[in-house]
C-alpha cells in the first residue's frame, strides 16, 4: 500500500531533522522552512495517492487539534503579574497596533481587489494579522535579545491569535452571507453571543480544573506525569463546552489557558514539555500540510494582487501601525522597527484559513488562499533567514525603555 510508504517518508523526515536539529539551529535555516519545502516536494504524489475525502477530514482535524493546543499553551504562559510589570509595550501593540493593522490591511486588500467586496478584504486582513513566534524562534529564545523585546514578541504572538478571532469570524460570516444573499439580521447578536459565551466557558473550565488539580496535588493524589493528560483534557473541554453553549471554542481554549496558567499554584512545566514533544510534531505536521496542500493551490492562483498583498502585509501594513503604536513608549527607532518586522505569519493564519474555508462558502476562495499562502511562504523564508542576523544586531543595544 502507498499510504504506509508516505507515513514512513514523513517519519524519516522527522527523525532526520531531529538528528541534526542543533546543527541546523546555528544556521539561518529554520524548522518551518525545512518542512514547508518538504511538504511541497511530496505534494503531487501524496494528493494522487491518498483519498481526497480522507485528506480533507485529516487536514481539518489536524488544524483544529493543533490550533486548540497552541492557543491554550501560548495563553497559559502569559502571566498577569508580569504583564502588570511590563505591560505597556505589548499592550500598545495589541490595543492600538493590531486594530490599525486590520484596518490598514482591509483598505489595502480592498483597493487592490474591490470586486471581492469589503467583507472579504476584512477577512483577508484579519487572517494575515496574527503572528507566530515559532517562525523566528531565535528572537524569543536568544539571550542576546533584550528581555523586554523578546517578552513582547512572545506575549504579542500568544495573545493576538485569540484577539483576532472575532474579526476573522465577522469577516467570514459577512462574506458568506453576502455571497448567498442571506439577510444579515441578527448577525451582530450572534457574534456578540459567541464572543461572550466563549470566554465564559473558558473561564469556567480553566478555573475549575486548575483548582481541582491543585487539590489533587496538595493531597498527593495525582502523579506528576498525569499533567499532560490534564493539559489536553482542559484545552479540549473548554472548546467543546463553548461549542455546546453556543460560544466560540477557539476563544474559549485561549481564555481557558490564560485562566488555568494564572490560577494553578504549581509549576506548569508539563505544558511546555508536551508542546516540545507531541506539540512540535503537530507543528511540523502543520507546516508539511502547508507545503503539500496550501502552497500548490496558492501558486496555482498566484497573481500580482496576492504577491502585492503579501509584501504589504509583511512590511507597511504590519510595520507602520506597530511603529505608530510604540510612539512615546521609550523604545528607539531600531527597536520599534525590530518589533514591527518580527510579526511573522504562520500557524494561526494557516489553520484559521483552513477552518474558515471549510466552514463557510466564500467568494474568490482561490484569491484568498493565494494571498494567505504567499504571505505565509514569504514570511517563513524572510523572517527565518533574518532572525539570526537581526538578533546579533539588536543585541548591541540592550537599553530598557523609559
Amino acid at each position: 500500500m502507498i499510504m504506509p510508504g508516505f507515513i514512513l517518508i514523513i517519519l524519516a523526515a522527522y527523525a532526520l531533522y531531529a538528528l541534526f536539529s542543533k546543527a541546523i539551529s546555528r544556521t539561518i535555516i529554520t524548522l518551518p522552512i525545512v518542512f514547508m519545502i518538504f511538504g511541497y516536494l511530496i505534494s503531487t504524489p501524496m494528493q494522487m495517492s491518498v483519498d481526497p475525502g480522507l485528506l480533507d477530514e485529516g487536514k481539518r482535524l489536524l488544524a483544529e487539534i493543533t490550533l486548540i493546543l497552541v492557543l491554550f499553551s501560548d495563553a497559559s504562559h502569559v502571566r498577569f503579574k508580569r504583564l502588570l510589570k511590563n505591560w505597556k509595550i505589548p499592550a500598545r501593540m495589541l490595543i492600538i497596533g493590531m486594530p490599525l493593522t486590520i484596518l490598514l490591511g482591509t483598505a489595502a486588500v480592498f483597493s487592490l481587489n474591490p470586486e471581492s467586496g469589503l467583507a472579504m478584504a476584512l477577512l483577508t486582513a484579519a487572517l494575515l494579522t496574527p503572528t507566530d513566534a515559532a517562525i523566528g524562534q531565535t528572537v524569543v529564545s536568544s539571550p542576546e535579545v533584550p528581555e523586554h523585546l523578546s517578552q513582547t514578541v512572545n506575549v504579542e504572538s500568544g495573545l493576538n491569535d485569540g484577539l483576532v478571532l472575532p474579526f476573522v469570524l465577522l469577516g467570514a460570516i459577512l462574506a458568506s452571507m453576502a455571497m448567498s444573499g442571506h439577510s444579515t439580521d441578527g448577525l451582530a447578536t450572534d457574534a456578540i453571543i459567541e464572543i461572550i459565551l466563549g470566554p465564559l466557558a473558558g473561564i469556567a473550565i480553566g478555573w475549575g480544573i486548575a483548582h481541582a488539580m491543585d487539590w489533587a496535588q496538595n493531597h498527593d493524589y495525582m502523579d506528576e506525569s498525569a499533567g499532560g493528560v490534564i493539559f489536553i483534557s482542559t484545552a479540549f473541554a473548554a472548546y467543546l463546552f463553548a461549542d455546546l453553549i453556543g460560544g466560540n471554542g477557539f476563544i474559549a481554549a485561549f481564555v481557558s489557558g490564560m485562566v488555568f496558567g494564572n490560577t494553578y499554584r504549581h509549576d506548569i512545566h508539563f505544558i511546555s514539555e508536551f508542546m516540545e514533544g507531541i506539540g512540535q510534531l503537530l507543528t511540523i505536521s502543520a507546516f508539511i500540510m502547508f507545503g503539500a496542500f496550501f502552497l500548490p493551490v496558492g501558486l496555482e492562483h498566484i497573481s500580482y494582487v496576492s504577491v502585492t498583498v503579501a509584501v504589504l502585509c509583511l512590511t507597511i501594513v504590519r510595520m507602520l501601525p506597530i511603529f505608530l503604536s510604540l510612539t512615546g513608549s521609550g523604545l528607539n527607532t531600531e527597536q520599534k522597527l525590530f518589533l514591527g518586522w518580527f510579526g511573522p505569519r504562520g500557524l494561526a493564519s494557516i489553520l484559521f484559513t483552513l477552518i474558515i474555508v471549510d466552514e463557510f462558502e466564500l467568494p474568490n476562495e482561490g484569491e484568498l488562499m493565494a494571498c494567505v499562502t504567499m504571505t505565509v511562504a514569504l514570511s517563513i523564508v524572510l523572517h527565518g533567514i533574518t532572525a539570526l542576523p537581526l538578533v546579533k544586531r539588536i543585541s548591541k543595544n540592550r537599553a530598557l525603555p523609559n
